[in-house]
């Protein structure tokens, strides 16, 4: 279990309001001021996944459908997303924030972490970095700060004043016995239910909560974790191993029949198989899910022989394909993915008795590590296997890096 905060440091927690759409706003002198939102594409009629500060203020925020967005909000600036501009911009912050405050953890695209020093003042500390941001990465991308004795409660406290707010949790339980269970972090609607039906209905409750009764309510210790995480303790993430690389769009109104989605799905692999190199992981399975509209979803699976060169991933890929269509799948599309499982690191993988070598595979081997120096030295998809569009926009539109919660998508 954990032994508490480590030397009574403090956790620094930066929250980037309404990230993406206020980078948009930045980014575009005639959106300044104006309310303004981040759709999965140009003219999508799905949902809002991004809104600015001026568009919450009209009851416009993630999730909302587009055609709510415009009842609400008729001035709204509606815009396709652009994450590669959104990861240049986090790059800078870094850069900005590190000039202040050495940067602990990058949590997430729009979440950073520090440490202060024993001598810090949270709140001169807070001030100089929100000063640098204003100068070196603009006016409109704000940030919510929380200051407390470990990551997770600094987290909390960044949302309880927003936007642009700072607070400082200090002596516990404080102010955090006025929040609802359901703005804890890790607290969903079944973890809610769970504690509900133990009697716990309240944080006041959880804190006072006995930490191996909570282990009794899942089973596990893992939520124990969660007390330990309320009353100040560093418990740290838990360690997780790779599982599987994928990838997945919502796919344009255009392009929801078999024919016209082949080269989105064809690019989703690739871009999967890329990541597989870059991480220095092979795959034993690729996985294609389709969710049509109106109809039952699809997905079948193709077994690899511990691969990640793009030509043989696309060859599964293909075989799925063709099954999707021979089932009469083909139609009403709306939603594909993609993903290569069942991983083996490259380095150090124990080899297979029977396994299926030669030169077959060093050449394919040898093939994908000059596409992917070539596409390296150039900055872009220059060279691919069959057509399957590219960042230009061509066939497949934009399928680069899907604004990603979890992670800091790569520039490639």
């Amino acid at each position: 279990m954990p032994a508490g905060t480590q030397g009574g440091r403090r956790r620094l927690y930066l929250d980037f309001d309404g990230y993406f759409a206020a980078v948009e706003e930045q980014a575009a002198p005639a959106l300044h001021g104006r309310p303004v939102a981040v759709l999965p594409y140009p003219g999508a009629r799905t949902c809002v996944i991004s809104a600015n500060a001026a568009a919450k203020r009209h009851g416009v925020g993630t999730g909302t459908a587009v055609d709510e967005a415009r009842r609400r909000c008729p001035g709204i600036a509606l815009v396709g997303q652009r994450p590669d501009l959104y990861v240049r911009v986090q790059r800078r912050i870094a850069h900005a924030v590190n000039a202040e405050l050495p940067i602990d953890a990058v949590c997430s695209v729009d979440e950073l972490c520090c440490v202060l020093g024993a001598r810090d003042v949270a709140e001169d500390v807070g001030r100089r970095i929100k000063a640098r941001l204003r100068a070196e990465v603009g006016p409109r991308v704000t940030c919510s700060m929380g200051v407390a004795p470990s990551r997770w409660l600094a987290k909390v406290a960044s949302a309880m004043d927003k936007p642009d707010g700072l607070t400082v949790l200090d002596a516990l339980p404080g102010r955090l016995l006025s929040l609802d269970l359901g703005d804890l972090p890790g607290v969903g609607a079944r973890v809610r239910a769970r504690l509900h039906r133990a009697g716990i209905d309240t944080v006041s409750a959880l804190w006072n909560a006995r930490p191996r009764a909570l282990r009794a309510v899942w089973g596990s210790v893992h939520r124990e974790r969660l007390w330990y995480a309320l009353h100040g303790h560093d418990v740290g993430p838990l360690r997780t191993r790779r599982g599987s690389i994928g990838h997945g769009r919502v796919l344009p109104p255009e392009a929801r029949s078999a024919e016209a989605a082949r080269p989105w799905v064809r690019l989703l692999a690739v871009k999967a198989a890329r990541r597989l190199r870059r991480e220095g992981w092979s795959a034993q399975r690729l996985g294609l899910a389709v969710e049509r509209l109106r109809a039952p979803p699809w997905q079948g699976t193709a077994a690899l022989d511990r691969v990640n060169d793009d030509r043989t991933c696309l060859a599964a890929l293909g075989r799925l394909w063709a099954a999707l269509v021979a089932d009469g799948a083909g139609g009403g599309l709306y939603r594909v993915q993609v993903w290569l499982d069942r991983l083996v690191a490259v380095h150090g993988a124990q080899g297979e008795l029977f396994a299926r070598t030669g030169p077959a595979r060093e050449r394919a081997q040898a093939l994908g590590a000059a596409v992917d120096a070539l596409n390296a030295r150039y900055g872009r998809t220059v060279v691919g296997f069959g057509h399957c569009g590219d960042a230009s926009g061509a066939a497949a539109g934009y399928a680069g890096a899907k604004i990603a919660y979890g992670r800091i998508p790569d520039l490639e």
